[in-house]
């Protein structure tokens, strides 16, 4: 029999089903878009999770010790609106009934701090269960570092609901295989095989055997023949939960679209309404009690309910265990409060290195940085995409965390860059740690997805990226990033960092490590660059984004440079050129576009003077420089893709040097005094 904690009622179970079916067409049908056949399939699977397995609390969405959940197939957005509201979350009826509209807490598809009891942002597919890997691997870290004999105060499962598209995408194979590796005990999919896509059956396009591919690798499989069969969907929910050792994969045979008589198992109910005679026929099809739209059975809605009080009680216990563990172990017990807070510690940057003086590359100069930062911040964990020993990330003295070394701070994620990302995203999500990951910068192409997603959600993330332009030499054209600054600049609430020199590369980790609404990139060099003479502290000065590193003889400069990281010592050589040639030349560093955009406009105008002429420099895409250097200016970059030889041997061919740089900026200069006298 159905375990379940009242009498078992099968009639009462089916309208409980049917009230989130009938809410997902009805919400869908008066939006006149969305998607009501996966909600409509998913809806007993749904009901048991929510009611019968998932540990929450609705009236305190953020508990610590809370089970996630994460819909990845984000079309099917008004399965969990639909399960939000019966089990009492603040999401009223009247917000379902408002599915899509401006200014409602349904939008199509589910964002993470927008609706109560949405984990994450999903929608782009396989993003929600790469995410939930993410929040597993943050569960069992905290669990390994903060549990202790007799107090289990971090101990929850994720559970993701994943689609035909979500395991087609090939994030999916990253993020499975590495899970299957980390032996992720506390993970649990639920695959939704309905076996439709929106062009029709998924035999166009596919014949992956599902519960194979996870067998491989290294998954616990289930397989649930009939979707509707609340037994065998709940035996092999609790089957999950008992299995530690290894991830666990539940492939749920459904029908897109069940209860509809004339429409069940046809793909065009993926992404588009029923239609009113359609949803008038369902409902009469499944004997629901009401034809009116979004009606809600006073017999159904009072099972629903029960989450709130089952809830309660479950958080209610943890807090006793809170307040015992918070009493045998208070030092242990605030560091946790903080870091899920995401609170730095204090004294967290006590131990990094000055760098001032040194020259060096800055992604070495960034290694000694992050030695310091992991030595201050106990919950920074990360890795690389198997370039640990070229981006400068392991973490020197810790373990890699492995399943025989849970809490280890080193992450190998393998050559994974979209998962990396997209698992970085989960951890942060979770909360409690601070997750960053390296890879070139060409690389970063892979991750862009996640990153996007990242900056929309505003995760504090961090991405080392190193090798960041034709610098990185003889490895040629498709590992030197041309377009990628400009490309990731593009992207709104994403925080880029090119530091110049190691004094700025110090001040650059600190600028990520502080945020905490939005990602951050670091773009580092291979090739050694000098120390910088500037006047200014270089905190100071990085922390506005852009500064004057060398100011023009008399203080009024007729030219101003632009420039950053490797590029600026180019600026200061030509600099000296102009200089000695009688032109009054000033030099800006200017590390971070986010950050100087976040100054005032007299600070802005007071850098880059609108008196003179401005030439930019950058070895990589010049597009998007005139945002600086307005219509009178100008830039040196490069502009097609690079090739294979020494670093110097690049720049002099590719004419990214100081000569190129006095050059345009004189004829430049010379043009705008010809078109003023004109």
């Amino acid at each position: 029999m159905l375990e379940t904690p009242r009498e078992v009622n099968p009639e009462l179970d089916q309208l409980c089903i049917n009230v989130v079916r009938v809410l997902s067409m009805d919400a869908v049908q008066k939006a006149n878009c969305g998607h009501p056949g996966a909600p409509m399939g998913l809806a007993p699977l749904g009901y048991l999770l929510f009611t019968r397995h998932l540990r929450h609390n609705p009236a305190n969405p953020g508990w610590l010790d809370r089970d996630r959940f994460v819909l990845s197939p984000g079309h099917a957005s008004m399965l969990l609106y639909s399960l939000l509201h019966l089990t009492g979350y603040d999401l009223p009826l009247e917000e379902l009934a408002d599915f899509r509209q401006w200014g409602s807490r349904t939008p199509g598809h589910p964002e993470a701090g927008h609706t109560p009891g949405v984990e994450t942002t999903t929608g782009p597919l396989g993003q929600g269960i790469a995410n939930s890997v993410g929040m597993a691997m943050a569960e069992r870290w905290l669990a390994k570092r903060y549990n202790r004999p007799g107090h289990d105060i971090v101990g929850h499962h994720t559970w993701a609901i994943c689609s035909d598209g979500d395991l087609m995408e090939g994030i999916s194979h990253e993020t499975a295989a590495f899970a299957g590796h980390q032996k992720l005990g506390r993970l649990i999919w639920l695959f939704d095989d309905n076996r439709i896509t929106i062009e029709g059956s998924t035999d166009l396009a596919c014949s992956t055997n599902q519960a194979d591919r996870f067998r491989s690798y290294g998954w616990h499989v289930q397989t649930v023949d009939d979707g509707t069969d609340l037994e065998a969907l709940n035996g092999a929910m609790e089957a999950a939960k008992k299995e530690h050792g290894r991830p666990s994969f539940i492939s749920v045979s459904t029908r897109i679209a069940e209860g509809s008589p004339n429409k069940v198992g046809h793909h065009s109910t993926h992404g588009a309404a029923l239609g009113e005679d359609e949803v008038a026929a369902t409902k009469e099809n499944l004997g629901y009690p009401s034809t009116e739209p979004f009606h809600i059975p006073d017999e159904a809605l009072e099972v629903w309910r029960r989450a709130i009080a089952s809830g309660a009680r479950q958080e209610g216990e943890w807090a006793e265990r809170w307040a015992a563990y918070e009493g045998a172990h208070p030092d242990l017990a605030a560091e946790l409060e903080g870091a899920m807070a995401g609170r730095l510690p204090v004294g967290w940057d006590d131990e990094i290195p000055n760098l001032d003086g040194e020259a060096d590359a800055t992604r070495s100069s960034s290694g000694k940085v992050l030695q310091g930062l992991a030595a201050g911040v106990p919950g920074l964990i990360g890795g690389s995409a198997d370039l640990g020993p070229s981006n400068k990330t392991d973490i020197v003295g810790a373990d890699p965390l492995l399943p025989e070394s849970p809490d280890g701070r080193v992450i190998h994620f393998g050559v994974r860059e979209h998962a990396m990302a997209a698992i970085m995203n989960g951890m942060a999500l979770h909360g409690g740690v601070r997750p960053f990951g390296g890879t070139f910068l060409i690389f970063s192409d892979y991750m862009r997805p996640s990153i996007r997603l990242a900056a929309m959600m505003g995760l504090p993330v961090i991405y080392v990226f190193t090798h960041d332009s034709i610098g990185l030499g003889e490895d040629g054209p498709t590992h030197q990033p041309v377009e990628h600054l400009m490309s990731l600049r593009a992207i709104p609430n994403l925080m880029d960092l090119r530091p110049a020199d190691p004094a700025e590369t110090v001040e650059a980790w600190r600028a990520a490590m502080a945020r905490t609404d939005g990602p951050s990139f670091l773009s580092l060099t291979r090739q050694k660059v000098p120390a910088l003479v500037r006047t200014g502290d270089a905190a100071e000065c990085l922390a506005k984004g852009a500064y004057i590193l060398a100011e023009a003889t008399g203080g009024t400069p007729d030219l101003v440079l632009i420039a950053s990281g490797s590029e600026v010592q180019l600026a200061v050589e030509a600099r000296d050129a102009l200089e000695s040639d009688g032109v009054p030349t000033r030099v800006v560093s200017m590390a971070s576009w986010h950050l100087f955009c976040a100054q005032s406009q007299a600070y802005r105008d007071e850098v880059l003077t609108s008196t003179a002429v401005r030439v930019a420099v950058e070895a990589g895409s010049t597009h998007g420089w005139a945002r600086w250097v307005g219509d009178n200016g100008g830039a040196v970059g490069i502009d097609h893709f690079g090739a294979s030889a020494p670093s110097p041997t690049l720049y002099a061919e590719f004419d990214i040097t100081a000569e190129k740089v006095a050059g345009t900026a004189r004829s430049l200069l010379e043009k705008n005094r010809h078109e003023s006298l004109a």
